[in-house]
């Protein structure tokens, strides 16, 4: 499975968190979310967190359901 990339986070001045990938705001966190959220980025890999919390990594079946006859055109 390829490791996450492309994801920022901007840290506002009210205290909120901006996510985005490629540009494109994928989450905003706020209030006890955003502060365990910084903490998650500084303890581990900040891409791998961020892809976590904004529900955009996969899981490792993609493979398996798209070659399922079902999902053949």
């Amino acid at each position: 499975m390829p490791r996450p990339h492309g994801f920022t986070y901007e840290q506002r001045g009210d205290g909120s968190v901006v996510i985005t990938h490629r540009g494109r705001a994928a989450g905003t966190l706020r209030g006890a979310r955003a502060e365990r959220f910084l903490a998650e980025v500084e303890a581990g890999d900040a891409q791998l967190v961020m892809a976590r919390w904004t529900g955009a990594y996969k899981f490792g079946n993609e493979r398996t359901a798209k070659n399922h006859p079902r999902n053949r055109r």
